[in-house]
């Protein structure tokens, strides 16, 4: 089993605690988590982008000069995409994105994505992450203690007085263990996981 220091919000190392391999230490499969970062993007894409096609743009129903004779290139529509206010040549039209990743994939590419944190020693595990008010000021200065940058902060458990002293803070992001994803875990500079949150992963993810 991989052991991991545990830390206090002062930075002060308080423990060890062992992760469960299965979770921490699993295969990074480097094509999953392409594909869940892929999908995760593509499924954010509104896809309501659209222009007309030759079909759909106004005017343009009479042929513009004779078919032979005249020295010019035979057209037969001034709509043509050729021309200037023409439609375009197969122009984009409104779609969805969106595609599926099987549960196992998902969950495999998740593994990797914090298999790959704990290898780059970029995961920290604090003991936990209480505050006593709603202060960015304090929030920073424990994220400055654990050495955490670009941190994406996991919670066992919702915690309105830790998420909202995060929000104002540049690229800080909270999330619960329900709601973690390969991209923000990819995208992190810093994985900051509780004690319970490990906990919670491991029993779901093992």
């Amino acid at each position: 089993m991989a052991t991991i220091s545990v830390v206090n919000m002062e930075g002060k190392e308080v423990g060890t605690m062992d992760l469960n391999d299965a979770v921490f230490a699993a295969e990074i499969n480097e094509h999953l988590l392409h594909l869940s970062v892929v999908q995760q993007l593509a499924n954010l894409r509104q896809g309501t982008q659209k222009a007309k096609t030759r079909s759909e743009v106004s005017g343009g129903g009479k042929k513009p000069w004779r078919q032979k004779g005249t020295g010019h290139a035979r057209q037969g529509s001034i709509r043509a995409p050729q021309w200037k206010g023409g439609g375009i040549v197969f122009a984009p039209v409104p779609r969805d994105y969106s595609f599926k990743l099987n549960r196992k994939e998902k969950r495999a590419a998740l593994r990797s994505a914090l298999s790959a944190k704990l290898q780059d020693q970029k995961l920290v595990v604090v003991d936990e992450l209480k505050l006593d008010e709603i202060k960015t000021k304090r929030f920073a200065e424990v994220m400055g203690n654990i050495k955490a940058v670009k941190p994406l902060v996991v919670l066992g458990e919702k915690d309105d007085t830790v998420i909202l002293s995060a929000r104002n803070l540049p690229d800080t992001k909270t999330a619960l263990t329900n709601t973690i994803n390969v991209y923000d875990i990819m995208n992190a500079g810093t994985v900051v996981l509780t004690k319970a949150a490990v906990a919670t992963i491991e029993e779901v993810y093992a």
